[in-house]
């Protein structure tokens, strides 16, 4: 259940998984919705990278007020706008656009910027950012790249969320990770990513997901209502709630 009082970016970091979704007809959007409530995940990304984000992301904000509806792919100041303006309450991007981050904290909406170099991460921390996004995560070398480039800022506070686009085995390692990450600990969430919902089914269903038509594997109670959408060009990448 959601818990109102808390920030969004808490709310988030509290669940530990992300599901970012991006969805091309609005009709999927209260059964993905009602799909991750019944599994007790009320935390949903809807991703910019289809024409009905934002309609998506209206309709949940109004008839789901119990479910943490952000937006992804945060481009720009404009898509900011949009993703205020539809209701949406946390917001992320894969890059690290001083523009967009800007206009996010004049709005009041948080926001999660995507980080890869120090570099990033400095810049992020300089605009008031804590909670990163690691992306692309395995291209960029996976968890050893995430331990070494977070080792330097561990004192700082902030926290990643490592996204599960990665191989199964990538993600068996951070759901291991030691205490120096926090996705050990109290904090990081997981973005598990499905990247075009077309179907659902129910959460009670054996939490298994394929992907063209492969069985990729086989996830917790937790996590079953993540895996109640199917038809996803790319595996959901996570074994287990971090």
């Amino acid at each position: 259940m959601l818990d109102t009082h808390k920030a969004p970016l808490d709310t988030i970091a509290s669940h530990r998984i992300v599901p970012v979704i991006a969805i091309e007809n609005v009709e999927h959007a209260l059964p993905l919705a009602d799909a991750l409530l019944a599994g007790g995940l009320p935390v949903v990304e809807i991703t910019f990278r289809t024409a009905a984000a934002a309609a998506v992301i209206r309709l949940l904000a109004a008839e789901r007020p119990q479910l943490l509806v952000g937006a992804g792919t945060v481009l720009d100041a404009d898509t900011v706008d949009a993703a205020v303006e539809a209701g949406a309450r946390f917001a992320l991007a894969p890059g690290c656009l001083p523009q967009t981050i800007e206009r996010a904290a004049s709005l009041g909406l948080p926001f999660v910027p995507g980080v890869q170099t120090p570099s990033d991460i400095e810049r992020a921390r300089s605009l008031g950012c804590s909670l990163l996004k690691f992306f692309p995560a395995e291209a960029a070398g996976g968890l050893p790249m995430l331990e070494a480039i977070f080792a330097p800022y561990k004192h700082t506070g902030i926290r990643f969320i490592p996204p599960a686009a990665c191989r199964l085995a990538t993600s068996r390692a951070i759901s291991r990770a030691p205490p120096s990450l926090p996705s050990a600990a109290p904090g990081w969430p997981v973005a598990a990513t499905c990247s075009k919902a077309t179907s659902l089914r129910s959460p009670q269903e054996p939490a298994t997901l394929s992907s063209s038509g492969t069985r990729q594997a086989c996830l917790p109670a937790k996590s079953a209502a993540a895996a109640a959408v199917s038809g996803c060009q790319k595996p959901w990448l996570f074994d287990r709630p971090l």
